[in-house]
């Protein structure tokens, strides 16, 4: 179930500058939000989410980067200054828990902060829209809401990314990860593999645009992931398409990761 939260801009708590890498801050801040209205279930999705037999968790759920509509970059502080007085937010949930009346409950009239020591910036929900589902099919036109993230883990243990944009676009591996990616999703959810064989085609339509994104900045556990930003089709079981679209496309969709849009 996809939503759009419109954000209200309360500069006068703490000002518009907000910390370039602020996805893990908004990822904590529906946590937070999940707690008020459900504290079994936020607790259970934060520590296990959907498991497979193989152990492999997903939390089954996605949200955009900021749609800001006038902003500016200040790149030596790494800083966004917000000149628009509202945002949009998109955050998709797949797991049948995540109901619209409970949603819509927790978030309605909610205030939060997002951003870090140096930088942050408070929001009030001004509205909540609920997108329709749209009609599932074997092909689909994407325009990446937020980077999509995709690697494999080599011998030594290390973290992979496609080094370059081509790499994104063009690399086998990407494509069978993505697939991969996929189908533990939807045997972590119904608890069965996929009934049927499987096929996934991924075809970008724009220059992918590369985002490396620091996680748990200043803080012991800090790391960073790389993602691409990219307009493209995909062909794949409408099953599938269903999951990419709602609970995300590649990894650490719960952190803010591949967010789709429908062209």
């Amino acid at each position: 179930m996809r939503f759009i939260i419109t954000l209200r801009v309360n500069a006068h708590r703490f000002g518009r500058l907000l910390p370039l890498n602020y996805q893990y801050e908004m990822s904590a801040a529906i946590y937070k939000t999940l707690s008020s209205g459900n504290e079994d279930f936020a607790a259970w999705l934060h520590n296990n989410g959907f498991q497979t037999e193989e152990g492999k968790q997903f939390k089954l759920f996605t949200f955009s980067r900021f749609n800001v509509p006038s902003f500016r970059i200040l790149r030596q502080s790494n800083q966004m200054e917000l000149k628009s007085e509202y945002v949009q937010w998109q955050i998709s949930f797949w797991p049948e828990n995540s109901t619209e009346k409970f949603i819509e409950g927790i978030f309605q009239d909610r205030v939060f902060e997002i951003g870090n020591r140096e930088s942050k910036v408070q929001f009030e929900v001004a509205n909540i829209e609920i997108l329709p589902p749209p009609e599932f099919q074997e092909t689909m036109c994407y325009n990446a809401l937020s980077p999509i993230s995709v690697s494999f883990r080599d011998e030594s243990g290390r973290d992979n990314y496609p080094g370059a944009p081509q790499d994104f676009a063009q690399a086998e591996w990407v494509r069978e990860r993505l697939l991969v990616n996929l189908l533990d999703k939807y045997s972590a959810f119904y608890g069965e593999n996929f009934p049927r064989e499987s096929f996934l085609d991924f075809s970008v339509m724009s220059e992918p645009k590369s985002s490396l994104v620091t996680i748990k900045a200043g803080t012991p556990q800090e790391t960073r992931v790389r993602g691409f930003m990219c307009r493209f089709a995909l062909r794949t079981a409408p099953e599938l398409q269903r999951i990419a679209y709602e609970a995300g496309l590649g990894e650490l969709n719960s952190q803010g990761f591949g967010c789709l849009g429908l062209m």
